[in-house]
């Protein structure tokens, strides 16, 4: 067993050898202070960008992956970590078996795998749980700036505009007690135009969704300059309007009208739950309330940014619930046709999310297999990209359900059914 003091020595000496190593150091790193602790047989696996497979990294070869295993997210018990982020345990060859999940806040980014030579006792669990945590941190640290890291979550080559959307975005998942934000966009190798944001600042939550003209390198360059000039101009304490303006006055100057982008912009009062939002020629934002009540937010729309129009920004406001989510999304969601010519259509879309919310999925993960639906409807294969962004506000900070650590028997709060990393154990 791992005492409190094992796993403190262990975790500290490897945080100080991880300062100066490269990703494809970190396995190995890994593997030798967790063996010195007990814990054998340390092995890290990565999640694709799509999140269809875990990908082992060993520090080999020019992905950092050479002969290592590769897992499907579904159907393997690794896989079920993933994207419950709920730890399990097994029997295997007189030892056990865990497997943990690993963490960037509520972003999933794989898991890790560990032996112990007996049923571990709570300090040993603890000290998986935060090798775990160091784990995610590492690969965190690393991946920015390691294309070893980029080639183990590919599974195959990614267009140039892809590459410029995916160093663009933040983070696909969020979440503290007073917001979860989660979000999806395919085709994951390929995706032009379209693009997702969101960042905090105080009790602001900043949301938008951009959808540029055109399938393209092009296209992507829009949204590009879209989302800097709209980061610009908020990072300088303006509002949505000036934000739209900026974002319009950046599309003309480097297109003349002949390049532009829809868009739905959104301020989220963290503790007053007030949205206010303005609609660039987008599809109106959805609305869940009590995980079955849907309404489309109707604002008056001015026109997609860069053509110049003259409409004025109009901006709306609604008042939210605890527990209400908010769905923005581009038109790749709801139009992907079937072989009939038949839509996905924004009622299956809402039902989909409905439904698998219900069934307690995390939001990242009713995200995921919303995307497979969603090409699965389209035969594989999408001619538009296709974007949605979820958030969901629990309250302000007097009625907001605190975040619980409660282990395995515990009970779970209404944040963290929304929102992965929650310290659950099974032993399957």
């Amino acid at each position: 067993m791992t005492s409190l003091e094992d796993s403190a020595r262990m975790l500290h000496a490897l945080l100080r050898a991880s300062h100066l190593s490269a990703f494809e150091e970190l396995p190995g790193l890994v593997a030798r202070y967790a063996d010195e602790a007990g814990l054998h047989g340390a092995r890290v696996y990565v999640a694709d960008i799509q999140e269809l497979v875990l990908r082992e990294a060993t520090g080999r070869g020019t992905d950092a992956g050479s002969g290592g295993q590769e897992l499907r997210i579904d159907g393997t018990l690794a896989g079920r970590v993933f994207h419950s982020a709920r730890s399990h345990s097994v029997p295997v060859d007189g030892r056990v078996q865990h497997w943990l999940p690993v963490l960037d806040g509520t972003e999933r980014l794989g898991t890790l795998r560990l032996e112990t030579d007996h049923e571990p006792d709570g300090p040993t669990r603890t000290a998986m749980e935060d090798l775990a945590s160091l784990v995610g941190l590492f690969l965190v640290s690393k991946r920015h700036h390691s294309d070893s890291y980029a080639r183990l979550t590919r599974v195959r080559p990614m267009s140039v505009s892809a590459e410029m959307q995916w160093t663009l975005m933040p983070p696909r998942t969020f979440a503290n007690r007073r917001v979860t934000i989660a979000a999806a966009m395919e085709p994951a190798y390929a995706t032009a135009g379209d693009a997702f944001d969101y960042a905090l600042a105080g009790d602001t939550a900043h949301l938008a969704v951009f959808d540029a003209m055109g399938h393209d390198t092009s296209a992507g360059l829009t949204a590009n300059l879209a989302v800097a000039a709209c980061r610009s101009r908020r990072r300088q304490g303006k509002g949505l309007t000036e934000a739209r303006d900026a974002i319009e006055a950046t599309l003309l100057e480097q297109f003349t009208r002949s390049r532009y982008t829809t868009a739905v912009l959104a301020d989220l009062d963290l503790e007053s739950g007030v949205l206010t939002w303005l609609n660039c020629g987008h599809h109106p934002p959805v609305l869940i309330r009590g995980r079955r009540w849907t309404t489309h937010l109707s604002c008056a729309p001015t026109h997609p940014m860069g053509t110049d129009l003259g409409l004025p920004a109009t901006l709306c406001r609604e008042q939210l619930e605890p527990g209400d989510q908010l769905l923005l999304y581009t038109d790749g969601i709801i139009e992907a046709r079937d072989a009939r010519g038949h839509e996905f259509g924004r009622d299956r879309f809402v039902d989909f999310v409905i439904r698998h919310q219900a069934d307690g999925l995390a939001a990242p993960e009713t995200l995921r297999r919303l995307v497979r639906a969603v090409l699965h409807h389209h035969d594989g294969r999408l001619n538009d990209d296709a974007t949605v962004l979820l958030c969901e506000w629990h309250g302000g900070t007097a009625t907001a359900p605190p975040l619980q650590d409660e282990g395995v028997s515990g009970p779970r709060s209404p944040v963290s059914t929304v929102c992965p990393g929650d310290r659950t154990w099974s032993t399957s």
